[in-house]
């Protein structure tokens, strides 16, 4: 085949083609182009933190033993981030793991700002010496706090925190409304009761109807306090009596 039979051959292939099509095609590719390269070029923004950096942290909520600095703290790493980058749940985790935060909602602001919502633990009550429980019945621990006034001390198996609670509740409403005020309850391995009088006074209360028990000793209490002896505990494990223990009696056995 000559040159110039080639020629024509190209000639005519080319006069065939659709060129409307061809140059549809290129600029559709030369827009997914430029559509890509914008995109990378958002994302870069989006995530570039001196570009737009988170600017501020809205905390709301009423918060007695959680401080900015602790706060600051917990939130320092995750602040290096951009605004769209930063994670809330992240956010939202490091704040929950503060020792007296219950809980925490966060959202984004526009233009860059964070606002947080927190809400602490509700102590009602000291848990097995040196933890905490909620007004759930949940154990949580904190540290101490100073400005937390006096709160009943409960103790008992770490499984059974919400039943303990639940049964003081019961528990001392009943001595209240009859003038005592129940400082602390325990219940023990074995499930038996155990409860402390503001006063001092002890109550065995044992394993069963520890509210009648509790009933048995108002019942009982105006005799004991005629006696000319400090009340020390009250054995309450008896189908139908008590035992008394007096302070006196326990500092001669102790002697």
């Amino acid at each position: 085949m000559s040159w110039g039979e080639l020629g024509s051959r190209c000639k005519a292939k080319l006069s065939q083609m659709d060129w409307y099509l061809c140059f549809g095609l290129i600029f559709l590719l030369l827009v997914l182009m430029g559509l890509s390269m914008a995109a990378w070029k958002l994302n870069v923004i989006l995530n570039d933190a001196d570009a737009l950096p988170i600017e501020a942290v809205a905390i709301k909520g009423q918060r007695t033993h959680t401080s900015d600095e602790e706060i600051q703290t917990a939130l320092q790493g995750l602040m290096q981030r951009s605004f769209f980058s930063a994670d809330v749940n992240q956010v939202q985790e490091a704040l929950e793991a503060l020792p007296w935060v219950y809980q925490a909602s966060v959202r984004r602001e526009w233009p860059a700002k964070l606002r947080v919502y927190l809400v602490e633990q509700d102590v009602v009550a000291h848990w097995n010496g040196d933890a905490w429980l909620n007004h759930l019945g949940e154990v949580f621990d904190a540290p101490q706090k100073e400005d937390i006034g006096p709160l009943p001390r409960l103790a008992g198996p770490e499984d059974q925190s919400k039943l303990v609670l639940t049964t003081y509740r019961q528990v001392s409403e009943l001595l209240n409304i009859n003038g005592f005020d129940l400082e602390g309850l325990s219940l023990s391995p074995r499930h038996a009761w155990h409860g402390v009088l503001s006063s001092g006074v002890m109550l065995e209360l044992g394993r069963e109807d520890k509210m009648a028990r509790i009933q048995r000793f108002i019942n009982v209490y105006p005799m004991l306090i005629k006696q000319d002896k400090d009340l020390a505990k009250v054995d309450l494990r008896y189908d139908t009596g008590l035992a008394v223990s007096w302070v006196n009696a326990q500092k001669r056995t102790n002697k």
